[in-house]
């Protein structure tokens, strides 16, 4: 998934953690998308309690499949991170608009894309240090 490089500065626990927190999101985001695309009945329900209308489905289906194909591409992962978050979002939005606080699973999920982009590139580290660096002693 990483280039030599980047996967040459980050351990190989921390590289394996990371792209086992980035499947959790790919792979529940993917289900939900295949199953909008097919139209299962239970998608289809379950978006229309949402109050979304059927004619939906599929469209927001193809656009959760866009948006994991473009976070699974090590190249484009920083903007594929970006979309999913905005996926989860509206997700998020929608369980409290319908009164369904219980449900955590997009905010979960947007952090588990985050959490395991930044754990598997280094560039992200970069980008966001969590701790400053010391300076060089002479």
């Amino acid at each position: 998934m990483q280039t030599e490089t980047q996967a040459g500065a980050v351990s190989k626990g921390i590289l394996w953690t990371g792209r086992i927190m980035s499947a959790v999101p790919v792979l529940l985001t993917l289900f939900g998308a295949v199953m909008k695309v097919a139209k299962v009945a239970a998608a289809v329900e379950g978006m229309t309690r949402a109050g979304l209308p059927e004619r939906l489905v599929v469209p927001i289906g193809i656009l959760e499949l866009i948006c994991v194909t473009v976070y699974s591409i090590p190249r484009t992962s920083v903007l594929g991170a970006i979309l999913l978050t905005g996926l989860m979002g509206g997700a998020t939005v929608t369980t409290l608009r319908i009164g369904d606080p219980t449900r955590p699973e997009p905010v979960i999920l947007g952090k588990m894309t985050w959490g395991g982009l930044y754990l598997r590139d280094v560039r992200m580290r970069e980008l966001i240090p969590l701790r400053k660096r010391q300076a060089a002693r002479s």
